[in-house]
């Protein structure tokens, strides 16, 4: 079991975006980044290598692990405490030369490497978005969806948004989560009442970056009527 966080906070006159994820037993880590506008201001990553191997009752301290370092950065936002350096316009339009120069490099290089993410989607804009609890991303009422980004030659996508909603639902609303450098990102919500019809789970890349949508068909459960 993977956990995770997503939350926006505004802090003054900006909104950031902060992203906590348990990088799972493998790496054993629990990554927190904090993003603004796409560009990465601040990560925290700390190790629970003490927990493995993982069972019933480390899976819940690690879960509180998670919660806490998620919360403590939410915090140390919201009361000033972590320095966040929010980039000019200035130097926004900078980066965007450089990411432009660098693409039109890579189109005229002989054998390009490609190794800058954007880069790649602008370059080839062929990516799968792939659902990887596809069998298990409801329970009860909370949602949770692991969700990753490759290339069509299996590369993982780092830095692209993931939007998730609720077709068919009393009340609209779209969720959303960043990839990390795995190409992996979570989405957690509330399963909103469907208002029956054509209800449908769609999750979908921001921009499109040329990747079909994904479409699960849902069903509202019927009423059981009262004895």
């Amino acid at each position: 079991m993977v956990f995770g966080h997503n939350s926006n906070i505004k802090y003054g006159a900006h909104t950031f975006h902060v992203q906590t994820e348990d990088r799972g037993e493998t790496h054993a880590l629990i990554d927190t980044t904090v993003y603004y506008q796409g560009r990465v201001l601040h990560r925290r990553t700390n190790n629970y290598l003490d927990l493995l191997p993982l069972n019933e009752d480390s899976l819940q301290a690690l879960k509180m692990r998670v919660d806490d370092q998620h919360h403590t950065v939410l915090e140390e936002i919201r009361s000033g405490e972590l320095p966040l350096v929010v980039p000019s316009e200035t130097e926004k339009g900078s980066v965007r030369t450089e990411t432009a120069h660098e693409a039109h490099a890579v189109a005229h290089a002989e054998n390009p490497k490609v190794e800058h993410p954007a880069a790649q989607i602008a370059e080839t804009r062929k990516l799968s978005l792939e659902l990887l609890n596809a069998r298990s991303w409801l329970v009860g009422k909370q949602a949770t969806l692991h969700v990753a980004v490759q290339m069509e030659g299996g590369s993982p996508v780092q830095d692209v948004t993931v939007c998730a909603e609720v077709e068919g639902s009393e009340v609209a609303a779209v969720h959303s989560s960043r990839t990390g450098a795995t190409g992996r990102a979570t989405i957690t919500f509330d399963m909103p009442k469907l208002t029956g019809g054509e209800a449908a789970l769609v999750i979908r890349l921001e921009d499109g970056n040329g990747c079909a949508p994904l479409r699960y068909a849902l069903r509202a459960k019927p009423r059981v009527p009262a004895v």
